[in-house]
């Protein structure tokens, strides 16, 4: 079976794997199911390893109804991309099976369930593969209504009914603004094939048809301001879906960007230094958030917008590199823009799979409530910290290699002749150690207060590390992100053999470069773990042949302490929230002590923060349109009787338009 009948094999068995999964017994039906994901991801992944290796699937579909000749490709950023979504889904297939065993009486919302995210994971690889316009809107419209139900899961809920909503609508005004740029093209070009997308821009001005197919790009991938989906879906959606979502579908837009960034013939300086810009703020601005927010699901959906930013800056220094005749700074952008897509694939699929069993557990996703849990669950502690060590780009983990790379594309950014990209450049540098320091700020107070110190409120049940098919995925992942920040050479030359066949072989100087400084970090790197693995065996050691005794910390002489006197969430970042208060809006029910109140009374506190987005340029621009559709209630009013004149009325306009000719 060569490699098209491998990949068109999968189409099948996503549709025969969502026929059976509806006649299985509801037992086996989520074992099934990530029986059918592993297949569909090993069928996929020998053309992608083959494209890697310099042998891209190219072919035409002929005679497809309603479209035509349909390009198929798969080269070496598809290839990237395809072997990305197939580890993060069977990572998150293997978790969801012990994940889902909570809602086991739900029988048809989980066949319902398995599979929708047969049809998410296939969806996704088809919009890396397909290249024709329309085929593409096609599987792209699939992966936003399969990811859709996923998130709706709960749908009895309210707020996950108008997350639901709310990601419906913006992912539809994407489909929208791509179908447009598609069409453009097509007036332009006669040819919805991408190619057709390639000769537009060599005879045209780049910027405009650019922009269009970002904002359709952008609203997938979470740039500020077409985020605010992701606050609200990554929270309402099940763990292990939350954990392929942001792993993996914001990445969708990230291919189209990166697809598009290929393609350009003019304009880079202009576009990359507008979204190196439009990046970094949109890092500064998710990690804040981040830093604020008391909802562990909806914290690493903002940190989720931040790293979407450090990819973005990588894209943006490719393109400025492209502008200023640099190509070294071109391979370091390109270089840390593909390699930060897998490494954010896999910490922060790592942590909303921890924080999803800790929601297992104790059933709340307010960190406020929660404290001690290292002792419950040792290992999903271990899972959350790795993870958090990991996006906080701390060695010898994967988040430190690409956003070193990307360290080093500012530095050697600076160097141009041109003032502006120079200052450009110490100014991006200088964002990116804004982020990593909030980054560190907002997971030790994540870990901290989740993890560390006494339980804050009691819970219904005692907290237990979860079962092994919920823990295995995420030894998986940590074993992965090891290996990469401590081999990182290895996989920086898998990145720039795949530009060497995306752009034309980048500069020799520029990969001898990367390389020698790729080895050191992973020769330091390990030489650290050498160093501190025995430290930790001997103190363990030490630590058995004594006897064990918890007291109570020192007080202070305080002889009365409680649980409500440890830092919370909310304390920890509290300085920072009024600071930057003008970003990260704060609504609050509380009435300050007075300097001249010695005894204060009792007081309630309520408070919550605000999206600046969201509420000062969403909802004002939707709330109007809102009001206004509410003088249309009486149309729906539940009678029957009405319904049936609207049909009448209908038939009636239809024939006398039919009579007079108007239609």
């Amino acid at each position: 079976m060569d490699n098209v009948q491998l990949v068109i094999a999968t189409l099948f068995l996503t549709v025969a794997g969502m026929v059976i999964n509806s006649l299985l017994p509801s037992g086996i039906r989520a074992t099934a199911s990530f029986i059918f994901i592993l297949i569909n991801a090993v069928l996929t992944s020998i053309p992608a390893l083959d494209a890697l290796g310099g042998h891209p699937l190219d072919v035409v579909f002929q005679g497809t109804p309603f479209l035509g000749n349909v390009p198929f490709r798969m080269d070496a950023l598809s290839a990237w991309f395809v072997l990305i979504v197939n580890f993060t889904c069977i990572n998150g297939g293997l978790y969801g099976i012990g994940y889902m065993k909570a809602y086991r009486e739900q029988k048809s919302n989980l066949a319902l369930h398995w599979s929708m995210f047969l049809l998410f994971q296939s969806s996704m690889l088809w919009v890396c593969m397909l290249q024709h316009g329309l085929a593409f809107l096609i599987a792209w419209e699939l992966m936003s209504l399969s990811s859709l139900l996923l998130v709706m899961f709960e749908h009895q809920k309210r707020e996950t009914l108008k997350a639901g909503i709310n990601y419906m609508v913006q992912m539809h005004v994407g489909v929208v603004l791509l179908t447009a740029a598609f069409i453009w093209v097509y007036v332009s070009k006669g040819s919805f094939d991408f190619s057709a997308i390639g000769s537009f821009f060599k005879e045209n001005k780049n910027v405009w048809l650019f922009l269009l197919f970002f904002g359709g790009f952008g609203i997938k991938a979470g740039f500020i301001p077409l985020h605010s989906w992701l606050p609200h879906a990554h929270p309402a959606a099940p763990s292990h879906v939350s954990g392929v979502m942001s792993g993996v579908i914001v990445k969708m837009g990230i291919y189209g960007i990166l697809r598009l960034a290929l393609m350009l013939e003019d304009n880079w300086l202009a576009i990359g230094a507008s979204l190196l810009v439009l990046s970094v703020a949109t890092g500064l601005y998710g990690i804040l958030n981040a830093a604020m927010r008391r909802d562990f699901k909806m914290m690493l959906a903002y940190c989720t917008i931040e790293n979407i930013g450090i990819i973005g800056a990588g894209i943006g220094l490719f393109l400025i590199g492209k502008g200023t005749d640099n190509p070294t700074l071109s391979t370091i952008g390109l270089t840390a823009a593909l390699l930060h897509t897998l490494n954010h694939s896999l910490y922060k699929s790592l942590l909303f799979f921890s924080v999803g069993s800790v929601y297992q557990q104790t059933h709340t996703r307010n960190m406020e409530k929660l404290g001690g849990l290292i002792r419950k669950m040792p290992q999903t502690a271990f899972f959350f910290l790795m993870g958090a060590l990991a996006i906080g780009g701390l060695p010898p983990l994967n988040g430190f290699v690409s956003e070193f790379l990307l360290y080093s594309g500012f530095v050697e950014g600076t160097k141009t002749d041109n003032f502006y990209i120079s200052t450009l450049m110490m100014l991006s540098l200088a964002g990116l150690a804004v982020i990593g320091g909030i980054s560190l700020l907002a997971f030790t107070k994540s870990f901290g207060v989740i993890f560390l110190g006494s339980p804050r409120q009691p819970l219904a049940h005692v907290p237990a590390e979860v079962p092994l098919e919920m823990r295995l995925p995420q030894y998986l992942i940590v074993a992965v992100m090891l290996a990469i920040g401590l081999f990182p050479q290895y996989f920086l030359n898998w990145v720039v053999h795949l530009e060497g066949l995306a752009v034309h072989a980048p500069d020799m100087v520029a990969v001898t470069f990367l390389d020698s400084t790729m080895a050191n970090i992973g020769r330091y790197s390990l030489i650290f773990l050498v160093l501190l693995l025995p430290v930790f065996f001997l103190r363990n050691m030490n630590m058995v042949s004594r006897p064990s005794e918890i007291i109570t910390t020192w007080g202070c002489g305080y002889v009365a302490p409680n649980n409500r006197m440890q830092y919370t969430g909310k304390s920890f970042s509290k300085t920072l929230g009024k600071l930057l208060g003008f970003l990260v809006g704060e609504k609050k029910n509380y009435k300050e002590i007075a300097p001249e109140e010695i005894f204060p009374k009792e007081r309630a506190y309520v408070s919550h923060y605000t999206d600046f987005f969201e509420n000062s340029l969403i909802e004002k621009l939707t709330k109007p349109l809102l009001n206004g559709m509410n003088y249309f209630q009486f149309i729906q009013n539940g009678r029957v009787q009405y319904y049936v004149l609207y049909g009448v009325v209908f038939m009636l306009l239809l024939f006398l338009g039919t009579l007079f000719k108007w239609i």
